[in-house]
This record gives structure tokens, C-alpha cells and sequence, in this order.
């Protein structure tokens, strides 16, 4: 019983909402909107069928169905909509039907109106006046807006339906008639007028007209005539026969047709109309063309974007008439621009891209036809980028991203690339992530865990990549422990009682989670201790109070917020090191050679090391040469073996011969050297020497070369002498290499040559008991000149040079002191009137021969302002003035002398300034001229000269 109720609370049999009942009707008009509906109810919902007339109802272009197939809209029914439309609802629990009757009716309209009638008198006429509607239209007619039932009645005029006729008409059957068609639904009216007259033929419109056409087309020759009575039409081709039948037809208003008219139809045609009231005529000219034929049409193509374009449209053409070509595009008209272009009548496109897409079309068109023709582009291109990234289904490490496809512009898109951008700091670096079949656009991404993520997505295809996409919403992941184990993990001694702890950083992307630490552990190797640890964020832990050189068991793990990471393997590491105690015993040498020497010493034991033994390191140095005048370079050096055998040994190299040298040796670890050995002195016998120093080749005649050399700069033993070769460059007479041998005291040769052209090639070395030492080898210069013929020694050293130069200069010295003293004895005021005075030593002192050049001095002091021309003139004619007179014209009062002391200035009469700038007021007499200095100067000379 409950499982009964509860069934009929959840099911229920069909039953209409609406229409209601079992049946129902619709009357609509023709051309209006027809709606048929059935909703009904139940549960579960019915579903809804139709059917017309007994059959099941076929859905047509002119019907929609909606709602469900609840609806059936027809926009504008016709009389086949008429019948009986039956909608069923149907469930589980049962089945109802609802009929409805459609009926369509229509206003009246037209089959054929009445149309004006223009006779003659005893012709015949018909007025005609159709229609139809539902119901079907009432017929009724009138005359000048009587009705024909009350109007005059006319024996040649008959009545019948929708139709009058008339019989052998008169004037009075002139008239305006009246058709009226009505239903229930509308009427319609129409005027027709009936005009009986008697007119001449005349033919209406233009005359002698030319008709040009296209050859197999259509041609009509206009004839339209009127009269009264109705003329008899006859048309001809040049005025003989009559045109009737096979391609040529006449219409009743006179135009003929001719059918596929050919080249040989053209000429004059003659349009000749008659009754019995006269006669007319008109002459039509007709011209046949060649038809436009396009003789090459333009291909669809399908091209990359980027690439040229030629769509072709050839054309052939009537000659005598011009044609022009058109580009449409899509319907419109082709812009040309300066990548659109037209060659001749062909389409020209370069460097296509996807706005050239489309439909083009070739319209070949002049006065009498046009032709075209069509072909679509296609233009292949990189995809669209996808739009509209989703993200779902977010987890720690994966989240699900979706897109919507972009356009793949005629090449089917290959794959999707996914990149992502995971930069706090520099955003915009995008990376790749992963690539995925083009038939996907939802797909799982693989995350690092705890990281901020933008995607974008990026389409392929044979053509290239598309635009990236728009990024998607900032998304981060959710958090885990770490999974990367820190490395190089070591431990490593900075003191001796402590270790450093030490291992690289885990990158912030494998930080998995925030507050990033390091757990560090650490036992004692070999013990039975636990394991300590310790968690800091560096990246170093320090262990103190540990012994020195002790093994330590370690390893490592990151640990966030999250959880712990996995361990790293177990390392050993070493507390610190301390300084050795002990230093290598019974250092010792062997197989002394001239540049080596083998060593040997006694190991040092590792408990005294103190430490990871390192390496042994050998210190020495050259303490002197076996020559005792030759000087040495006591620069210690040091070579490193990184020997643990227990009988250690080594090789010392690069030794120089002929030495005396000084070594020891100390243990190193990782921090320390320990305490030196031993010292040993041991000497390298002797060996080759280097290539003799300071070799020089000269021309000291013209006929011969002199080279000589220095002591080598090692020369590794005692040197016994000297070997000399030499040969001419080129060889080219036939000069076998010389070879000379000197003793050691002999450092130098002389040569005599063939010509000043030839040039010698020379190598010298050096001997000691145990061999020849290095060659040095030098070719002579170009000697081709007579200036080589001389010594070729420093000119600067040679005498001859020397007493040149000074003579030179002395000669520019005295020179110039003439030049001085000229000026200053022409160096008179305007305003000084002096007597002339000789130029005579007025002390004894200098009546003896000697002179103060101090007074010189003075007398350089005096003014140099130039006399008067005239006196200047005058005063080169006098005697030389004595030095007494020129020096009290310079103690004058009108000197300068005083201004450079700061004393009193003096001025002329015109008020010019007469001060000498520099010096004091001094009386030659005042100075002290020595006893002992004798006038040995060439100042005699100079006065003179001056």
C-alpha cells in the first residue's frame, strides 16, 4: 500500500494544459502567421508527435517546430496548410490526442485584370476581369460608376460573369468600365477604358534606330504602332519579303524577335503598318558583335600567406568594341593598391595574407553584354591563437587547463604547446612545459608543488606557430614536503676542535612549502653513540670540542612547513686539522745530472701529520755558481709531491749547470706545513752554455763586415771557445757554410765581402767541456750606400762633430749678443739731448785689462726706445761711446731703473712715462771688480764688431 501511494505521487498520465478538450479549430488568413500548440501535463513529461490528416506530419523549409516539437509556426500559411492536425502526449502511464481543424481563406485576388481597349468603329473587343479567394469572389460591374444593371443597354454589348463582350462597337460604347471582385474577407476594383475611334496608322517612337547586338543572343526591333482600325504589320530586311517563322517572330505590339541572331542578320530592317486609313514605315538598323569569351579563368588556389598571387582571366573580344575589366571580391570591388595590382586584365596579389581571402570574380563587360568569372582564395596560415584558458581541478601537484581552439586557417592544427611562467621577480619569462596532440584542448599539467604559475598555450601547424594566447589567471599550487635531497654535503675541519658542517642550497622552486630549514645529523664514525642533530636554516652547522682529525658519520635533509624531506646518503667528514710535528728525515739526493736531481727522503708517520697527508714540498734555491765572477739570482723556489709510498722520492728539474744549490723538505696537510728538514747542499756538474749576448753586426768598409758578441749569459760551465758559421743569404754563388773557431778570449770577426749587394747570415755559439751550447743566428742588413762605407760608430762620440757643434753654437751666441747690444745703444728718449761720449774705460782697473761683466749687465739694463731718425742717422756716424758715458746715460734721471724697486718714477716734459721696469740704482764705480780677472772675454771683439 505505501509503495502504491508513493507511485501515484510520482507518476501521472497525460493530460492537456492547453488547448483544452479533444478538439479544436483555426481559421486563418492567407499569407498570415499560423500557430499550432499543445502543452500537456504529466510524469514523467509526455512527449509530443504530430501528425496531419493521418499522417505523420512532415516538417518543410516554411514550418518551424520549438518548445519541445510543443509548437508548430508556419510564418505565412497557404491553402496546403489546410486539414486536420492531430498532437499526441505520451508517458509511461498513458496517451491523450487533441485534434485541430485548420482552415485557410483569402481575400480576392487578381488572375487577370481588365486592360484599356482602344477600337475602331465595327471592331470587336473583350473586357476581362479574374479573381479568385476563399470563399470565391463575387463578380460585378458598372459604367462611369453605374452599375451595368440600371445603366442604358446596348444591343452590341453582352454581359457574361467576369467577361463583356463587344460586337461591331460604335462611339457609344465609349466608357469607363468598373470590375468589382468581394468576399467575406476583402474586395478588389479595377477601371478599364473603352475608347472607340477611327485614327491614320502611325508608328510611336523613335525612328531609324541603330541596334547593336551580341552574336546567338536575342534581338527585338521595336515596331509600336497605333490606328484605328488596327493597321496590318509586315516587317522586312531591306524592303523585300517578309520576315515569319523559323528564328524571326512578330509580336501583336509590333517588335520583332529574332533568335539567335547570326553575323549574317545584320543590315537595315523596314517596319511597314497599314489600314484603310493610310500607310507608315520605320527602318531599324541592326549590328551583330562577337561575344565576349573569356578564354582563361581564373583557378581557386589555396597558398601560403606571405606568397604572390596571379589570378588569370584571358579574354577574347569583338575588335570594334571596347571592353573593361572589373575584380570583384567577395561582391564588391577590388581596392588595387600597391600590393593589389592589375596586369592587364589579370589579378595580381603579393604577399598575401588572410584579409586577401575570399571569392574573386573577373566581370568582363562592354555596351552590349558582360561576362565573369569566379574562383576562391584560400590562404593558408599559422593558427589563430587559442582564448579563453580555464583552469579546474586544482591539486598539489597537477591542475586541469582548458582552451577554446583558434581558427587553424586551412591547415589542421599538428599540436598545442603549453609554456608557463613561474617568475616572482622578473615575470614575462615564459618556458616550455609540455607539448599535446591538436585534437585536445583540455589536458592535466604536471606543477611543482607551493609555486605561482601563468600559462599560455601556443598552436601549431605545417605552416608555422601561432600568436601565444592570452595568459591564463595566476594560479598556485598547493604545498608538500620537500623532494630534492641538499648536495655536496662535506665536513670539513676550520679549527683544530671543531668541523664545518656544510651542503648546497635547495633552489626556492624546490622549496616545496615556505620556511625552508635543514636538518643536519652527525655521530662519531666507528661508535655506538646516537645520532645528534641539529635544525638550522644556513648552510652550515659547526661541531665544537671534537678531537682533532676525528671521522664524523654525516647527512642531511630539507624540511618545510609541510613535512620532511628525504635523507641524504651518509658522508664522512673530518674535525680540523692541526700544524705536523715532525719533519721528513735523511733527505737525500741521487743521479745529480746537469738540470736534475732525484731526491729521496724517510715518510713521515701519519700520527705526527696531524692531519690528511697533503703532499711533501721541497724548498731550494741556487746559492752560487762553481764561477766564482759570475753573479747569481737566490730566489728560493718550491715543487710539490703529493707522494704517500712508503720509500718517497722525486725529481727537482729546471736546475741550472754548474751551480751550487741549497734544499730541504717539510709534510703538508690541508691547513699547515710542518717543521723543515734538513738542509743539503749539493752541485750540478757542467753543461751546454746559452747563446753568446749582445751580438752585433756592422759595415766599418765598404768592402767588409765586422761582428762581434758578448759572453753568454749563462754560460754553465767554462767556456774553451767560440764556433762561428756563416754563408751568404741567397746562396746564389754557390757558397758552401764556413764555419770558424775561436778560443775563448776571441770574441770577434771580420769578413771581406764580393759586394756591397751581398748579405751574410751568422750564428755563433759558445763551447764548454761538455758541448756546443745555443746557436744565435742574425742575417746582416742592406748595405747599399756610400754612407755605410764609413765607421759605423756613434756620431755623437767623435770629435770632429763635436768641434763643429760648439763652433756653431758659438758662433749663434755671439750673434745674438751683437743683435742686444745694438738695440740697446739705439734705445734713446726723443727728449734726451746728450753729448756724444767715446766709449772708453775710464778706471785703472780696466785700463789694465780687466772688466766687470756686471756692467754689461747694466748696460743690457739701459732703455731701448729708439731715437729720432735724425739723431739715429747722426749717431751712427759717431765714435764708439766709452763705458764711463754709457753708464751715467743710464744712471741719468730720466732712466728706468728705479721702477723695479718701487722708486720714484719719473716722466718727460710731454708727461711720458721713463722708468726702467727692472734693476737699481747702482755707480759702475760703486762695484768691486777682483784684481786677479783679467778682459779675456771676447766682449772686446763684440764692441768692436758693434
Amino acid at each position: 500500500m505505501v509503495s502504491t501511494a508513493a507511485r501515484t505521487m510520482t507518476e501521472a498520465a497525460p493530460t492537456w494544459l492547453s488547448p483544452k478538450g479533444s478538439s479544436s479549430s483555426i481559421l486563418v488568413l492567407q499569407g498570415e502567421e499560423l500557430l499550432l500548440e499543445c502543452i500537456a501535463g504529466g510524469m514523467p513529461t509526455p512527449r509530443i508527435t504530430w501528425t496531419k490528416d493521418g499522417e505523420d506530419l512532415p516538417v518543410t523549409s516554411r514550418m518551424k517546430v520549438k518548445n519541445f516539437n510543443k509548437m508548430i509556426q508556419i510564418p505565412k500559411a497557404s491553402f496546403e496548410d489546410t486539414g486536420e492536425y492531430v498532437c499526441a502526449a505520451t508517458n509511461k502511464i498513458g496517451y491523450i490526442e487533441h485534434t485541430i481543424t485548420v482552415r485557410v481563406r483569402a481575400a480576392p485576388f487578381w488572375l487577370e485584370r481588365p486592360t484599356n481597349l482602344i477600337l475602331a468603329p465595327e471592331e470587336n473587343g473583350q473586357l476581362v476581369c479574374r479573381s479568385d479567394g476563399a470563399p470565391r469572389p463575387t463578380i460585378s460591374w458598372s459604367i462611369n460608376g453605374e452599375p451595368i444593371e440600371t445603366s442604358t443597354p446596348q444591343p452590341n454589348r453582352q454581359v457574361s460573369g467576369e467577361t463583356i463582350t463587344f460586337r461591331s462597337v460604335s462611339t457609344e460604347n465609349t466608357a469607363v468600365y468598373q470590375c468589382n471582385a468581394s468576399n467575406e474577407h476583402g474586395y478588389l476594383l479595377a477601371n478599364a477604358f473603352v475608347n472607340v475611334l477611327h485614327a491614320t496608322p502611325r508608328i510611336i517612337g523613335p525612328r531609324n534606330e541603330l541596334i547593336k547586338t551580341i552574336e546567338g543572343h536575342r534581338a527585338f526591333l521595336d515596331c509600336h504602332f497605333f490606328g484605328s482600325p488596327v493597321p496590318e504589320l509586315r516587317w522586312s530586311k531591306y524592303g523585300q519579303g517578309t520576315l515569319e517563322g523559323n528564328r524571326f517572330r512578330t509580336h501583336r505590339n509590333g517588335t520583332l524577335e529574332i533568335k539567335r541572331i547570326q553575323i549574317e542578320d545584320q543590315g537595315t530592317y523596314l517596319c511597314v503598318i497599314s489600314n484603310i486609313a493610310g500607310r507608315d514605315e520605320n527602318q531599324v538598323r541592326v549590328e551583330v558583335k562577337e561575344p565576349i569569351i573569356i578564354v582563361t579563368k581564373p583557378r581557386s588556389m589555396k597558398v601560403l600567406r606571405g606568397s604572390d598571387v596571379r589570378l588569370e582571366c584571358g579574354v577574347k573580344a569583338d575588335i570594334t568594341t571596347p571592353i573593361k575589366t572589373t575584380w570583384m571580391k567577395n561582391k564588391n570591388q577590388a581596392a588595387l593598391s600597391w600590393r593589389v595590382s592589375m596586369d592587364e586584365s589579370n589579378l595580381v596579389i603579393t604577399n598575401v595574407n588572410r584579409g586577401d581571402e575570399g571569392n574573386y570574380t573577373c566581370v568582363i563587360q562592354n555596351d552590349l553584354e558582360q561576362k565573369s568569372a569566379s574562383a576562391h582564395l584560400m590562404v593558408m596560415d599559422r593558427p589563430s591563437p587559442p582564448t579563453d584558458l580555464e583552469l579546474s581541478d586544482p591539486y598539489e601537484r597537477s591542475v586541469r587547463l582548458s582552451w577554446v581552439p583558434g581558427d587553424s586557417n586551412h591547415s589542421p592544427i599538428t599540436e598545442y604547446l603549453v609554456q608557463y611562467d613561474d617568475d616572482d621577480w622578473i615575470p614575462g619569462k615564459w618556458k616550455n612545459l609540455s607539448t599535446y596532440p591538436g585534437n585536445l584542448n583540455s589536458v592535466m599539467l604536471h606543477l611543482q608543488p607551493f609555486t605561482y604559475y601563468e600559462f599560455r598555450v601556443i598552436a601549431n601547424n605545417e605552416i608555422g606557430s601561432s600568436r601565444p594566447s592570452r595568459p591564463s589567471k595566476r594560479f598556485q599550487s598547493s604545498g608538500a614536503p620537500p623532494d630534492v635531497i641538499p648536495k655536496n654535503l662535506k665536513g670539513v675541519g676550520t679549527w683544530r676542535n671543531n668541523m664545518e658542517i656544510s651542503w648546497e642550497p635547495l633552489t626556492w622552486r624546490e622549496w616545496n612549502g615556505p620556511h625552508l630549514k635543514y636538518l643536519v645529523w652527525w655521530r662519531r664514525r666507528d661508535s655506538r653513540e646516537e645520532w645528534k642533530n641539529a635544525t638550522t636554516k644556513w648552510l652550515k652547522y659547526y661541531i665544537y670540542d671534537a678531537d682533532t682529525f676525528t671521522p664524523y658519520e654525516l647527512k642531511v635533509q630539507a624540511v618545510n612547513d609541510f613535512g620532511l624531506g628525504p635523507e641524504s646518503p651518509v658522508v664522512i667528514g673530518y674535525s680540523g686539522e692541526d700544524r705536523p710535528i715532525a719533519a721528513p728525515l735523511n733527505l737525500r739526493v741521487s743521479d745529480i745530472e746537469s738540470s736534475q736531481v732525484t731526491l729521496h727522503w724517510d715518510p713521515v708517520t701519519r700520527e705526527s701529520i696531524m692531519g690528511q697527508l697533503k703532499e711533501y714540498k721541497v724548498y731550494y734555491w741556487r746559492d752560487s755558481s762553481q764561477l766564482r765572477w759570475h753573479r747569481v739570482n737566490r730566489a728560493m723556489r718550491s715543487k710539490v709531491f703529493p707522494n704517500s709510498d712508503p720509500e718517497p722520492s722525486g725529481v727537482v728539474t729546471d736546475l741550472i749547470p754548474y751551480s751550487n744549490y741549497v734544499m730541504y723538505i717539510v709534510v703538508t696537510n690541508s691547513r699547515y706545513e710542518g717543521p723543515p728538514s734538513n738542509h743539503i747542499h749539493f752541485s750540478t756538474p757542467e753543461g751546454v752554455p746559452s747563446a753568446p749576448r749582445s751580438f752585433r753586426i756592422q759595415q766599418r768598409h765598404l768592402d767588409s763586415i765586422y761582428v762581434d758578441w758578448d759572453l753568454p749569459e749563462e754560460p754553465n760551465g767554462v767556456i774553451t771557445g767560440y764556433s762561428l758559421k756563416y754563408q751568404t743569404v741567397n746562396a746564389s754563388r754557390g757558397e758552401e757554410l764556413k764555419v770558424e773557431e775561436f778560443p775563448p778570449n776571441v770574441t770577434s770577426f771580420s769578413i771581406r765581402r764580393f759586394d756591397r749587394y751581398t748579405r751574410y747570415r751568422f750564428s755563433v755559439a759558445a763551447h764548454t767541456r761538455v758541448g756546443l751550447g745555443e746557436w744565435h743566428t742574425e742575417e746582416s742588413p742592406h748595405y747599399t750606400t756610400e754612407i755605410y762605407a764609413q765607421d759605423q760608430v756613434d756620431i755623437s762620440t767623435q770629435g770632429w762633430f763635436i768641434g763643429i757643434m760648439c763652433a756653431v753654437a758659438l758662433i749663434v751666441l755671439i750673434l745674438l749678443i751683437v743683435c742686444f747690444i745694438k738695440r740697446s745703444r739705439g734705445g734713446k728718449y726723443p727728449v734726451r739731448d746728450k753729448k756724444d761720449i767715446s766709449l772708453e774705460l775710464m778706471d785703472d782697473k780696466d785700463q789694465e785689462g780687466t772688466f766687470d761683466y756686471r756692467s754689461l749687465e747694466r748696460i743690457a739694463r739701459v732703455s731701448t726706445l729708439p731715437y729720432p731718425r735724425r739723431e739715429e742717422e747722426r749717431g751712427l756716424q759717431r765714435a764708439q761711446p766709452s763705458v764711463e758715458a754709457i753708464l751715467k746715460r743710464s744712471d741719468s734721471d730720466d732712466s728706468l731703473v728705479e721702477y723695479g724697486e718701487g722708486g720714484e718714477i719719473q716722466f718727460n716734459e710731454d708727461g711720458s712715462f721713463i722708468g726702467q721696469y727692472t734693476g737699481t740704482r747702482r755707480d759702475v764705480r760703486d762695484l768691486d771688480f777682483g784684481g786677479n780677472l783679467e778682459l779675456h772675454s771676447p766682449m772686446n771683439t763684440i764692441y768692436s764688431l758693434a
